[in-house]
């Protein structure tokens, strides 16, 4: 009888140096976007230089973002329909590519993490649903560092949430450029609002996993990671992902900038003055 045998990821990736040391460079990589986005736009763009000192950092978090985005949707699209090991045993699973991921999206969210409260201090502002999010995610999977018997499938997947942040961004830009009555602005927001609806069942698909695999699982899974994964599964999939996939669809209709709601956004190349006072400010 013939046995499949199962890859397993490289004797480096159980060194703490090692590990260490790609958590620091996806760090810094993230680091190195968010500069080059500043940069970029000073030459390029006229709209950011006549943004708020705040609003310019959201922008350059938000192109940080997409580009973390692009590498997650790709991470997660793998790990869900190519032929890896991961897809062989979603319990167990493990590859290099995975752990690699693992890692430099450890270092993204420790600088999403860093660059969220930095520019809070600074501005005096807080966004509960955002720094819940963040903080569940950096812990997460810097649970999974810590916790190395863990399958890298489930964590694969969860980085397709991720598939929205290019959208959003593109969404963000376009609306403080004046842009927001365009047809490609448009188009984009359908597809945001549709990539936030595949969050939704990309959660309930974790949901389903969970339940099927529970007595695998719960043998491979430390409790304290197990307690913070399923917290924060269920904040994203009852509060979190409902209350931004309503705000990006109100958003088509009503174009608003909820992240600096008493600034002013360019329509056609006129001031706009707003009118949506009390909406409440939003950032995702």
């Amino acid at each position: 009888m013939q046995t499949t045998h199962l890859s397993q990821p490289s004797a480096e990736y159980f060194s703490w140096d090692y590990r260490l040391y790609l958590i620091c460079l996806g760090c810094a990589f993230y680091a190195a976007v968010f500069l080059l986005s500043h940069i970029l736009s000073v030459v390029l763009s006229r709209t950011y230089k006549s943004l708020l000192t705040k609003e310019k950092v959201f922008w350059n978090l938000a192109a940080t973002r997409a580009v973390f985005g692009i590498q997650s949707t790709v991470a997660g699209l793998r790990a869900l329909m190519g032929d890896t090991v991961l897809t062989t045993d979603k319990v167990t699973g493990q590859e290099d590519w995975s752990w690699f991921n693992i890692l430099t999206a450890t270092g993204f969210f420790v600088f999403e993490n860093l660059s969220f409260h930095t520019s809070n201090m600074i501005f005096r502002s807080f966004d509960i649903k955002l720094a819940t999010h963040h903080f569940f995610a950096l812990m997460g999977y810097a649970g999974l560092v810590v916790c190395d018997s863990v399958g890298h499938y489930v964590p694969m997947i969860i980085l397709l949430l991720e598939m929205s942040t290019p959208f959003t961004c593109i969404s963000w830009v376009l609306l403080k450029a004046g842009l927001s009555s365009t047809k490609f602005w448009k188009a984009n927001q359908w597809m945001m609002i549709h990539a936030f609806h595949c969050r939704m069942v990309i959660t309930y698909y974790v949901w389903w996993f969970m339940w099927n695999h529970w007595k695998e699982m719960r043998n491979h899974v430390a409790l304290p990671l197990g307690v913070l994964f399923f917290t924060g599964l269920a904040l994203l999939t009852f509060i979190i992902n409902p209350i931004w996939t309503h705000k990006k669809t109100m958003q088509l209709f009503k174009p608003v900038d909820w992240n600096f709601i008493n600034r002013p956004v360019i329509a056609n190349g006129t001031t706009q003055g707003q009118s949506e006072a009390s909406v409440k400010p939003h950032t995702s």
